[in-house]
């Protein structure tokens, strides 16, 4: 599968640009999926449910399939956080797979910049990161787009990955 990443400070406009850049794919008629890093704890159950209460009961997984979807939740009960890759091999066959966040890992990457959250660039220290997506006009090597032209950051994403 082609992987390619949005990476980025906090609040640099990761999750909006990953939001447009699915819309933009996928209404070219590609297949998309994605994978978001979370640093802190997250819940996508209700307290409760069904599903919740098999969790809370002890279950290492859950499945909760419907007509219209299908989750897996799985508690990893003090085992390692699983690698990118080895989510990546998990999930079913796409033509591209979006990455939001896992700054450390190999895969190309753009990265989505505000100028007014202070923070330094990553790219300056990161030979993953192949672009910028900026509301500023950095001094890099890399190709830098303005943060709201999704048309041609994801025009750059699918010539970098030959799509």
């Amino acid at each position: 599968m082609n992987v390619f990443g949005v990476t980025g400070w906090k609040n640099s406009g990761k999750t909006g640009l990953m939001e447009r850049l699915v819309a933009d794919i996928t209404g070219r008629g590609y297949s998309v999926s994605t994978i978001k890093h979370a640093h802190h704890a997250f819940d996508v159950d209700h307290p409760g449910k069904d599903s919740y209460r098999h969790r809370a009961a002890g279950a290492s997984e859950v499945v909760l399939a419907s007509r219209k979807r299908v989750a897996v939740m799985r508690e990893l009960r003090g085992q390692d956080e699983p690698s990118l890759d080895s989510l990546l091999a998990a999930m079913h066959p796409v033509d591209l797979v979006l990455v939001e966040g896992y700054k450390r890992d190999r895969h190309p990457k753009i990265e989505a910049h505000r100028q007014e959250t202070g923070q330094p660039l990553i790219a300056t220290d990161d030979d993953t990161i192949r672009a910028i997506a900026s509301n500023a006009a950095p001094d890099v090597s890399q190709p830098v787009f303005d943060l709201d032209d999704t048309k041609a950051i994801a025009d750059f994403i699918l010539a970098e990955l030959n799509l």
